[in-house]
């Protein structure tokens, strides 16, 4: 019986230890605009993403609402293009 309880306590332990093994840290995303420069083509024209292009909108998206209060890039990230490349990423766009 002693030993079912020890097997038990061990099992228990080592799914504990994996799963705090399995924990990703969020790295902190570094707000640059030029990032989306992948972007470019398929947000100005009727083409569509790059697989850089999703990565990079994935990768800025905390940083968009950012970027809509810059008068110099409003236009761009608020366009049907943006949204239409966000979309085709599967990245939702957000709403600030």
């Amino acid at each position: 019986m002693k030993s079912k309880v020890g097997c038990v306590a061990i099992f228990v332990a080592m799914v504990v230890v994996l799963a705090i093994g399995e924990v990703k840290v969020a790295n902190a995303v570094t707000c640059n605009p030029l990032q989306l420069t992948p972007c470019a083509a398929a947000i100005t024209s009727a083409g569509s993403p790059t697989v850089a292009c999703c990565t990079k909108i994935k990768e800025q998206r905390p940083c968009l609402c950012q970027y809509m209060k810059n008068p110099n890039l409003q236009k761009f990230i608020n366009s049907p293009g943006a949204k239409k490349v966000a979309s085709s990423c599967g990245t939702p766009f957000p709403k600030c």
